[in-house]
């Protein structure tokens, strides 16, 4: 056996070990035995370790916006590989500074203001989460520490991030959790404002829950929300990690409901599968953190800055809020014409397709990644769907087909 033939059969077996879930497999059992192994992708397509191609209608949850190996993303990161990759915050490097400014005036602009705030790097949503639950603390000062989030909620996986997420099932592993964090019913303003006694710091939302189920929140929730906010000198926090970026139809969610959010979250999208996150504050929230209050290794690194500062130019350059919206129109309007999906809801490309009560929706979601469309079973009636902005009307046609085919 060849060099090559033996690297191939060691690859084969690793990928067996790895979709079987046997006890050779080389990674820690978190995320349970993937269905599918993917090698390559472009665009809306994506091809297996056997050269089988899908439709990915999912982008790893909302991240790959502009499609997989977008030419001028691969090109930035390749370019910024050559020139620069890494150097610590004892330093500043250009292409970090650059696209600061530009996240800053994308978020200044939808509050409808020019460099309101200031912005804080990171590397995923959940550090941009846990980077805003210790903003909120340390405005707040000792005995106004408590952040107040929505049942159904999912801010991350770090234990503040964990705490903050409004789903108890998932806390029970890790009790106990950091005290400070409260719960309330979603889109339910008076339970929220029962909620906000002098303890609390912040409250916490997402203007769509991602991981709920694909639930937004309405307008007059999150407007009660500012006010509320504002009455009581308590920060309003958005978690925009999986709608930010134009995946609502709008640049961020909470231009739905017109308000003006005093931090920000945000990640998934940004760097088109580049891990990148970051933290947007007002400045004078920001204001409040001091050198050696909060950090990171890898915030602001030459390399996740160049892919993140590519893809927002790209997003502006193709006016994707527009994009979405049109898009998102169609494929909601697609999705109604099939028999077993009895509701759509969501906004812009982040949707779900809510199942008639016979069907299991991650077993659909299975069989439809059998058939080659990759979506997720969000709960347990209803399938997720966000596919890439530069997703074609045949390319929609070709989801619909295989989506009426399963059901």
């Amino acid at each position: 056996m060849s060099t090559s033939q033996s690297h191939a059969f060691s690859e084969s077996k690793t990928a067996n070990a790895l979709l079987q879930g046997r006890p050779e497999c080389p990674f820690m059992p978190v995320f349970g035995p993937p269905q599918v192994m993917f090698e390559r992708g472009q665009g809306t397509q994506l091809w297996d370790v056997n050269g089988k191609r899908y439709l990915d209608f999912l982008c790893g949850i909302a991240v790959t916006s502009l499609g997989h190996s977008h030419p001028v993303v691969a090109a930035a990161i390749a370019h910024q590989a050559n020139t620069l990759l890494h150097v610590s915050n004892f330093f500043a490097n250009p292409v970090a500074t650059q696209t600061a400014m530009m996240v800053d005036k994308l978020v200044s602009s939808a509050l409808g203001g020019q460099s309101l705030g200031q912005v804080f790097f990171c590397n995923s949503g959940a550090e941009a989460n846990e980077a805003g639950i210790k903003l909120a603390r340390k405005f707040g000062g000792r005995g106004k520490h408590v952040v107040v989030s929505a049942l159904g909620s999912f801010h991350g996986r770090t234990l503040a991030a964990l705490a903050a997420t409004g789903q108890p099932e998932k806390h029970e592993p890790f009790a106990p959790m950091p005290e400070g964090f409260r719960h309330v019913v979603f889109n339910d303003i008076k339970a929220l404002e029962s909620s906000l006694d002098d303890s609390v710091a912040a409250v916490l939302l997402e203007p769509v829950q991602g991981e709920g189920g694909v639930i937004p929140a309405s307008v007059e929730y999150l407007q009660a929300a500012r006010k509320l906010c504002t009455e009581r000198g308590i920060l309003l926090m958005i978690d925009e990690v999986q709608t930010g970026f134009a995946r609502t139809g709008k640049w961020f969610g909470f231009e739905h409901a017109q308000i003006k959010p005093d931090v920000v979250m945000l990640a998934k999208a940004m760097g088109n599968g580049m891990p990148i996150g970051a933290l947007w504050a007002t400045k004078e929230v920001a204001g409040v953190f001091k050198p050696g209050d909060h950090g990171s290794t890898y915030s602001g690194t030459a390399l996740a800055t160049a892919a993140a500062r590519a893809t927002m130019q790209l997003m502006i350059d193709m006016d994707a809020p527009a994009v979405v919206q049109q898009k998102g129109q169609e494929l909601s309007a697609k999705l109604r014409t099939i028999k077993g999906v009895v509701d759509v809801r969501g906004r812009g490309l982040l949707l779900a397709a809510e199942l008639s009560s016979e069907f299991d929706a991650k077993k659909v979601a299975s069989e439809l990644l059998a058939k080659g469309l990759v979506v997720n079973g969000v709960t347990s009636h209803a399938l997720r769907l966000a596919p890439p902005f530069t997703v074609s009307s045949a390319e929609i046609d070709e989801a619909i087909e295989i989506m009426k085919a399963v059901l």
